[in-house]
């Protein structure tokens, strides 16, 4: 298996090309507006990308997952989680399949199984990546795009503070404090995490960090 990573520093966005070196396929996941990087890289590992994916929709720049399903004919992966105000709007325009909590696509003989990890926003999923080319059986990684960083979790009051949409913080803490049990019960099959937002998310060795659960009022 291939990994590469893309830190956009004007942004900063983190966004990976992960690639099935005995297919020759790969995928990006999260992209931003610049592919020529991704396409670039893809041809240099003698790689075609077939596939591109995001953790959910960004309002923070401009995603090139449009772009690589018409310059590249890549098939989008994209979250089918949240309510109708939560959908892509393009999907005339592409080829896609729209993915929930527990499905599962490969890219060569990677896989990514999903997780419905929302908080940040409503249609948030991450991908679990297991490298089964390789002969793995257990997952190496995870992406959790606005969902987890190094030290820290996405904030889930942006779209009452940002957009004026009244009581989603509230609505998105919530979430958040599931999605993170979520994670956490998972932490023992997981070593690495790709998030979003800062260069450090691409420390290989950095081990996923623990949560200390308080306990919570958590029944509206």
């Amino acid at each position: 298996m291939l990994f590469r990573s893309f830190f956009d520093e004007q942004l900063a966005h983190m966004s990976y090309l992960v690639g099935c070196q005995r297919t020759g396929e790969a995928i990006v996941i999260d992209p931003g507006r610049n592919v020529d990087w991704y396409i670039d890289t893809a041809k240099k590992e003698g790689l075609q990308i077939v596939a591109a994916t995001e953790t959910h929709i960004h309002a923070d720049f401009v995603s090139g997952a449009k772009e690589l399903a018409k310059r590249c004919g890549a098939k989008l992966y994209l979250s089918d989680e949240g309510d109708a105000n939560w959908k892509y709007q393009y999907l005339d325009e592409v080829d896609y399949e729209l993915v929930k909590e527990g499905s599962v696509f490969t890219v060569g003989n990677v896989e990514f199984k999903v997780l419905h990890t929302p908080g940040h926003t409503p249609e948030h999923i991450s991908f679990i990546l297991t490298d089964k080319g390789g002969g793995s059986t257990e997952p190496m990684g995870i992406f959790t795009g606005d969902f987890v960083f190094v030290g820290d979790i996405g904030r889930p009051d942006l779209l009452e503070k940002a957009a004026g949409v009244a009581g989603t913080a509230d609505v998105g803490a919530r979430q958040m404090f599931q999605s993170l049990k979520k994670k956490n019960s998972k932490r023992s099959q997981i070593t690495c995490k790709y998030g979003q937002h800062t260069e450090q998310e691409v420390h290989a060795e950095k081990r996923l960090e623990l949560f200390p659960f308080q306990p919570l009022d958590m029944k509206n």
